[in-house]
Formats: C-alpha cells, structure tokens, sequence
C-alpha cells in the first residue's frame, strides 16, 4: 500500500474522533469562561470530565481507527491514563489543591509527552502527525504552568468596581485548564474538519482518475 493510500485510509477513519475529542475540551472551556468560581472544587469537576472523556475518545478511536502497532499502544495507553485520572479527580473532588495541581500536572506530563512521541514516530507517514506534535506540545505546556503554581498563591487587588478581590492559586489554574480546553477545541475541530476534507478530495481525485 502506497504512503497516499495510508493517508487516506487513516483520514476516513479517524477525523470523527478527532471531531469528538474537542467536544469535552469546549464544553469544559465554556463552563470555566462563563462560571464565577473558579475554585478547587470547579477545577475537580472540570478537569476530571475533560480528562475522563478524552481517555475515553482516545481509547476506542485507537482501537477502531488506528493500525495495529506501536502508535496504537501508545494511544491506548494515553487513554487509559487519561481515564483513570479524570476518574481519581471526579471521585475525590474536595481532595484540595495540592491534590490538583498533583494530578492536572501528572495527567499532562505522561500524556503529553506520550502524544508527542506518537506524533514524532509517524511523522511523515500519518497526516494526523502534526497534530499530535501540537496537541502533545500544548499539554506539556499545561503541565510546565500547573506545576510552577506556588499551592498557597494569594495576591489581593482592588478590582476596576473599587471591591477588594484576591487572585489564589486555585483562579489561575482552573483558567489555565479553560484556556487549555478552549485552544485544544478549536484547533481539533480544525484538524478534524482539515482531515475530512483531504479524505474527500483524494476521493473525488481518484474517481476522476478511474474515469
């Protein structure tokens, strides 16, 4: 099978997953942009839902989209992962903010840099590469601003309404697992709507080639 025939046959199968996969990372940025409390508690439930939907998306595409082979563990392993530290975050949800920052920096770290190392080996050969790169790349970053997170950050202000505020450790992570959501979205969306119609016009290509 030729590298072009790869391509296509991995973009048939697998942009419906990756159109899946930014449907928690955009509600989870919707919820946190919109919501007032950005505490411990929000973050819990937030990034356990995001982290758990992912593992899931990721585990059964992989299973059903992917060849067989090293790219494919490494996708079921990052599924599992994901799974089960989304799980540990909605079942203790007033662990405290140690234990958050302990698992969003956890789940980035292994995550993250699992992505990358699939997008690293298959580039060149899967059009989905590139994303993978980005995406790993993005949640490594997530990782690097979790853990730099002083637990007991708490810096008093006096917002533009003259009301005295305080911005804690707990508002600036909750913002950073919004803004991760809300970046991963909208460019899975991009990638997804991007493989789907690369998998149309190779199509539409080869059937005027038939004729």
């Amino acid at each position: 099978m030729s590298s072009a025939d790869v391509t296509t046959t991995h973009a048939s199968r697998y942009w419906p997953w990756v159109l899946l996969r930014a449907l928690p990372a955009a509600v989870v940025a919707v919820v946190i942009t919109f919501s007032a409390d950005h505490s411990a508690a929000l973050g819990f439930v937030t990034f356990g839902a995001l982290a758990l939907a992912t593992g899931a998306v990721l585990l059964i595409g992989a299973l059903r989209a992917l060849d067989a082979g090293p790219v494919r563990t490494v996708f079921v392993v990052q599924g599992i992962i994901a799974a089960v530290v989304g799980l540990l975050a909605l079942v203790f949800p007033g662990g405290g903010l140690g234990l958050l920052i302990l698992l969003v920096g956890g789940y980035a770290v292994l995550t993250g840099f699992l992505e990358l190392y699939s997008g690293l080996r298959s580039r060149g050969r899967i059009d989905s590469s590139k994303d993978w790169i980005f995406l790993g790349g993005l949640t490594v970053l997530l990782a690097v601003a979790a853990l730099v997170i002083p637990p007991g950050y708490n810096q008093p202000f006096v917002g533009p309404d003259g009301v005295e505020r305080a911005l804690t450790a707990s508002i600036i992570l909750v913002g950073f697992i919004g803004a991760y959501g809300a970046i991963a979205a909208v460019y899975l969306v991009i990638a997804g709507l991007s493989l789907k119609w690369a998998d149309r016009a190779v199509a539409a290509t080869a059937a005027e080639s038939g004729n």
